[in-house]
């Protein structure tokens, strides 16, 4: 028995020596042939993230001049019409795949930019602007924001034989190669020539040098050093330290301004592999000892339980989750409930306003019936019956108008809407045209009408339809009180939409803000009460189009309605 135990207990001390050294030499062999590995994939993924930084920089790079030359962008600053300016810029964007262009005047205001939000910003201390004002070639910049993210610009300038109109920018979205690398490697940093971090998939390293971004931070005691030392028995060499951790650096240069770019791979992956081949080895060599298979198969079980535990709680987490999204329907379906019956009360409580336009739409009415009344009275006078006759024809056809608009006062306190019908809008503005014929006789106004030869159908209430017409046209009338020759242009076309523009040639628009709000007007006193507009944009509204205004190049206002048309075939159909 002595025998055997000796024997047995050299067997085993050859085993474990015989263990020892197989691992310690695999260690070291594997150890050196993995880093290598690492490093050669670590150096080509640095070379394709240059590759990469330098292709959309060149790419970019180009922007500023093809956009200099733009004809469009040219004829927008010389004739500082811009309306166009901002969707142009867009549809370039996604082509170009920048993060943002800008298109500034002289003045370094925004004028045109893909980002909405920044029309009107003035860049004229930005260092991209005043650069690119003072060369005549492309410019670039790397500006630091105040979040510690850097931005960067190409700049030139737009310039034509009469001399500069102003500078176009172009924002290069290099940020998202460091959401791009943050997935693939475990820390990238790319630096500038005065060796600032200017872009770094770790954010608190942009603006510090390299140094200061990798300072280590101490072990505080001695048993964590220890714990530390033993964490690290693969003997890797350190090329640098990221937030504690021994890394491997790799550097390689991009061809641009002396950037250069460095990557942090950490030696998880090797000692991963390492230990995975350690790991085999040693289990070979315990295959004798049963205690081996008694713990792996405990662990085995804990993880399981823990698996287990939180399957349950992710279910129970799953079911809490659908009980939320359904109480959340029901109250958006009773909110919507709500939400009508807070537009009837709403209605309701605006009645007194509808009462007030009511009131300021009859006045229109009246005023033509005294005109007409003041005629038939000085033609029975001169014994002219017939025409006498033609018009009280006209006061009744006015006397039923005021019964239609007093109609709407209580049709709109009722839950359903008007009942549309199809509505010819050239017959709309002969109306409303006949309407206004004893003001616009009054003040010897010039009418210009052009429609179109077909009728211009839309669906909608021919009453409501003649008030905004008439409103425009009384609008137009008090717009040109001051001018000598007043014109008024009335346009009529069909195309996915009918559009009716009145052009005036008064002093145009001043405040766009206010100007379809109720009770804002700028006549006198007893001249209006500035419900016009307000009804009109509701009426509009009401019937699924749109009312704008503008200014008219060489003076005057123009208001557009724009109405959804009628197709064929629900013409057809009616």
């Amino acid at each position: 028995m002595r025998t055997i135990s000796w024997r047995a207990r050299a067997v085993l001390f050859c085993l474990f020596v015989v263990a020892v050294a197989v691992v310690l030499t695999t260690n070291r062999l594997l150890t050196d042939r993995f880093t290598e590995n690492t490093r050669n994939r670590a150096e080509l993924r640095l070379v394709l993230y240059s590759g990469n930084l330098l292709s959309e920089l060149r790419q970019n790079a180009i922007v500023p001049q093809l956009l200099a030359r733009d004809p469009a962008l040219i004829a927008a600053l010389n004739t500082q019409d811009y309306a166009q300016s901002t969707q142009r810029l867009i549809s370039f964007l996604e082509e170009i795949g920048a993060a943002n262009l800008t298109l500034l005047d002289r003045d370094g205001r925004a004028v045109a930019t893909t980002e909405r939000a920044r029309l009107g910003e003035s860049h004229k201390a930005a260092a991209y602007f005043v650069d690119a004002m003072r060369s005549r070639d492309t410019i670039f910049h790397v500006l630091r924001q105040e979040t510690g993210q850097f931005n960067f610009y190409y700049s030139r300038r737009i310039e034509t034989q009469n001399g500069t109109l102003g500078v176009i920018v172009v924002e290069v979205d290099l940020r998202k190669y460091e959401r791009a690398w943050a997935g693939i490697s475990d820390a990238v940093m790319v630096t500038d020539t005065e060796g600032r971090i200017i872009l770094a998939t770790e954010p608190r390293w942009r603006g510090l040098t390299e140094a200061e971004a990798l300072r280590r931070e101490p072990v505080n005691s001695a048993i964590q050093r220890a714990i530390q030392a033993t964490s690290d028995w693969t003997a890797l060499p350190a090329d640098a330290y990221v937030r504690g951790e021994a890394v491997m650096r790799v550097e390689g240069r991009v061809a641009f301004r002396g950037w250069r770019i460095a990557g942090f791979t950490t030696y998880t992956a090797v000692r991963d592999k390492v230990n995975g081949y350690l790991a085999l080895e040693i289990m070979g060599f315990a295959i004798l000892l049963a205690l081996a298979f008694y713990f792996l198969n405990r662990k085995a079980a804990l993880r399981m339980a823990l698996f287990q535990r939180e399957s349950a709680e992710l279910r129970a987490l799953n079911a809490r989750l659908q009980r939320e999204i359904a109480e959340r329907r029901r109250a958006q379906e009773n909110l919507a409930q709500a939400e009508q019956t807070i537009q009837q009360s709403s209605k309701l409580a605006v009645l007194g306003e509808m009462s007030a336009a009511v009131s300021h739409e009859l006045n229109q009415p009246l005023a033509a019936m005294k005109t007409y009344l003041a005629g038939a009275r000085l033609l029975l006078s001169r014994n002219r019956p017939d025409e006498a006759i033609s018009a009280f024809q006209r006061i009744d056809d006015l006397i039923e108008r005021m019964g239609a608009i007093t109609k709407q006062l209580k049709s709109y306190a009722r839950q359903s809407g008007t009942q549309f019908s199809p509505v010819n809008m050239a017959d709309a503005v002969a109306s409303a045209l006949s309407m206004m014929e004893p003001q616009l006789r009054q003040r010897k106004i010039t009418i210009t009408r052009t429609l179109p030869d077909q009728p211009v159908m839309i669906m909608g209430d021919r009453v409501r339809v003649e008030q905004v017409i008439v409103n425009l046209l009384r609008n137009a009338i008090d717009a040109t009180n001051t001018v000598p020759d007043a014109i008024i242009d009335i346009l009529l076309a069909a195309g996915e939409t009918a559009v009716l523009t009145v052009r005036d040639n008064g002093e145009g628009i001043g405040d766009f803000k206010n100007l379809f709000e109720p009770f804002y007007t700028t006549k006198q006193p007893g001249d209006g009460v500035g419900l016009g507009l307000a009804i009109s944009s509701g009426i509009v509204n009401d019937l699924g189009g749109r009312l704008v205004a503008r200014n008219a190049p060489d003076g005057g206002a123009v208001f557009e309605m724009q109405l959804p048309i009628l197709a064929e075939e629900t013409r057809a159909a009616e």
